[in-house]
């Protein structure tokens, strides 16, 4: 069976992971168009791709995946009618993005002067994401609160709150998917009346979709002084960008959370299994990293305390303030040109790998920072036991 597999740039190792199903052409996502994917057998995409009638007409596509966790971006009731096969990558970059979230907590926490340890952290979703982000925030001695619905309702555990009851914490990260009807319909959750309940001088953090939170609402909750700070990854309207908003939160990245190079593999692999499974075929070869090679950090010789150290750690790995720096560039360009500088940030992130690629050397570390790091996914060396 000879295939033509259309893929996304953005997919690490593409022609590579993909070629065993047939003839793989690689294009930027700018190029995912219904002309380009006429011939196209397989199309493999990202979220910025809009996948409906319109861009499926005339084409061959049997198999869309999208290696996102999210599927807002593709019209599923037009692929089930058409009996066109669809796969997604839920989880593939849950840690990615949790490691976001601890990025931006430890930047909140140092230019607000907040120490995390002791504060409450609610979460909004507790599912991949929103559970490793949990587990980090615990780690560092947080406490943490849960709110997820439909979970609360499956599994009856008791350890799930309702959303009011969230409404108290310190830090408040979103991490639901974007409905707009049903139950648990999430457009627009964060309203005027959902900003006026929650705890005033809180923080905000949203990785999740731009949607979730209501512009003018969240903008207002600015001017009224309720919040204290937010972190936004995710905006209304990309990449038509609130500039006015990006002026006010504390941190403004451009929907890049969950872009670790790991998470983009992951997804890779994911979709050769739903590839393999759908067709039928085997997997002769898996995506792999470009390197395994772990880097080493090293530690300053004194920090003044353990969310000191573990910002300085994190850092290494991963600058949030740097993504911000750039983002913020936008707003010396033209209403015009903003959009397509949101788009080309994201097209062009560099490659960012995950905390478990970098080795601590923990000798002269206690037992409590040794468990922290470990706990938030860093890998450590004891050079000392080594010797």
């Amino acid at each position: 069976m000879k295939m033509l597999v259309l893929a996304d740039s953005k997919i690490p190792h593409a022609e590579t992971a993909f070629k065993q199903f047939g003839k793989v052409k690689v294009v930027p996502t700018k190029q995912m168009t219904n002309e380009t994917a006429r011939d196209a057998d397989v199309i493999l995409i990202r979220s910025e791709t809009k996948v409906d009638a319109s861009f499926l007409k005339g084409t061959n596509v049997s198999f869309v995946g999208t290696a996102t966790i999210g599927t807002d971006h593709v019209d599923l009731e037009y692929l089930k009618q058409h009996t066109i096969g669809f796969a997604s990558c839920p989880g593939s970059n849950a840690n990615s993005v949790a490691e976001y979230v601890l990025a931006a907590l430890l930047v909140v926490g140092a230019q607000l002067g907040i120490t995390l340890k002791g504060k409450t952290f609610g979460v909004v979703g507790h599912g991949n994401t929103g559970s490793r982000a949990a587990k980090k925030a615990k780690a560092i001695g947080m406490n943490v609160l849960l709110n997820d619905p439909p979970l609360a309702r499956t599994t009856g555990d008791s350890r799930y709150v309702a959303l009011d009851a969230l409404m108290e914490a310190d830090f408040v990260s979103l991490h639901v998917p974007l409905t707009q009807s049903g139950e648990d319909a999430t457009l627009h959750l964060f309203d005027e009346r959902r900003f006026s309940a929650m705890k005033e001088g809180s923080v905000l953090i949203n990785s999740s979709r731009g949607a979730v939170v209501k512009t003018e609402a969240l903008k207002r909750a600015f001017r009224n002084k309720h919040l204290q700070a937010c972190v936004l990854d995710v905006w209304e309207n990309e990449p038509h960008i609130d500039v006015e908003l990006l002026r006010l939160v504390l941190i403004g990245t451009p929907h890049i959370a969950g872009y670790s190079y790991d998470g983009k593999l992951n997804a890779a692999k994911m979709l050769q299994q739903a590839l393999s499974g759908f067709f039928h075929l085997p997997i002769s070869k898996a995506a792999q990293p470009d390197s395994d090679e772990q880097k080493e950090i090293l530690l300053p010789e004194s920090t003044n305390n353990l969310e000191s150290l573990l910002r300085h750690a994190v850092k290494r790995c991963y600058d949030v303030e740097e993504d911000d720096r750039k983002l913020r560039k936008l707003l010396s360009l033209s209403a015009g040109d903003r959009p397509e500088r949101f788009r080309q940030l994201r097209a062009e992130y560099p490659a960012r790998r995950e905390f478990n690629n970098y080795m601590i050397d923990v000798t002269t570390l206690d037992e409590e920072s040794r468990n922290v790091l470990a706990a938030v996914g860093f890998t450590l060396k004891d050079f000392k036991d080594a010797a």
